[in-house]
């Protein structure tokens, strides 16, 4: 691919990230009350989950998608930083592609289990002739899998390895020709945010842990971040990318 190409290409495909994650996220919170309905008790989230009927599915499994997306985005910006028009080389950049790649892969997990395990417990537990037992034992079922699917998989695991790989792109573009500082150090900004959120997951195991609801702000920096890195690819001229080869030469 031409490396031009290549600039435009990574700056749409982190453009379309961010749309296509923020168009189910925006569905659930009109159709589902997400994510204030993850504090509710379980029988109002399954008895919701139930009335959303398959709409709801697909809009779960639109959002488990936009995860995996992840996985282009980490591999393309690799290759950006990686072109010759760096005055540095970066030995830690694939490390931290593999980071964002894990990183799509878990938050996918994370958000499928309302895919392919929900609709089964809601199923059982609206059942007009289900027993008291049998909606107990989905409702353990239930918590199981929204505390280690949900909690400990997508939001635990998946966000650190998302840290992470934010910390070693961040500090790659830091020292890239390719990109102004204050793109880079924007991108190492949210992530104190994100990890200062990780209270909140804590809290769900140790009740009086102080909580730092500094994920939302996190994330929305975060998403603005990645908003501003793909129109700057996209916007670079051909020009500045030449000059930019012969000076990294020198």
């Amino acid at each position: 691919m031409h490396r031009l190409q290549l600039i435009r290409a990574t700056g749409i495909l982190l453009i379309l990230l961010i749309i296509l994650s923020n168009i189910p996220y925006i569905l659930l919170i009109q159709t589902f009350g997400y994510d204030d309905i993850l504090r509710e008790p379980v029988d109002v989230v399954l008895t919701m989950f139930q009335a959303g009927g398959t709409g709801l599915i697909f809009i779960w499994f639109g959002f488990g998608l936009a995860a995996l997306m992840l996985i282009p985005v980490s591999f393309l910006l690799q290759s950006v930083l990686a072109l010759p028009a760096n005055r540095h080389q970066f030995p830690y950049l694939p490390m931290a592609a593999l980071l964002g790649v894990l990183s799509g892969v878990l938050q996918a997990i994370g958000l499928m289990r309302w895919v392919f395990v929900i609709p089964v417990l809601a199923n059982l537990y609206t059942d007009p002739q289900a027993s008291v037992a049998t909606r107990e034992a989905v409702s353990i079922v239930y918590r199981a899998v929204h505390q280690y699917g949900g909690v400990v998989i997508g939001e635990h695991l998946g966000q650190l390895l998302l840290i992470g790989w934010t910390l070693g792109l961040g500090w790659a573009m830091r020292s890239s020709v390719l990109f102004k500082s204050w793109i880079a150090w924007w991108g190492i900004f949210t992530t104190p945010l994100l990890l200062l959120g990780q209270s909140e997951l804590l809290a769900t195991v140790v009740p009086n842990l102080p909580v730092l609801e500094t994920t939302p702000i996190g994330f929305i920096l975060w998403e603005v971040w990645l908003l501003v890195v793909g129109v700057y690819l996209i916007k670079m001229p051909r020009k500045r990318i030449l000059l930019k080869e012969i000076k990294g030469s020198l």
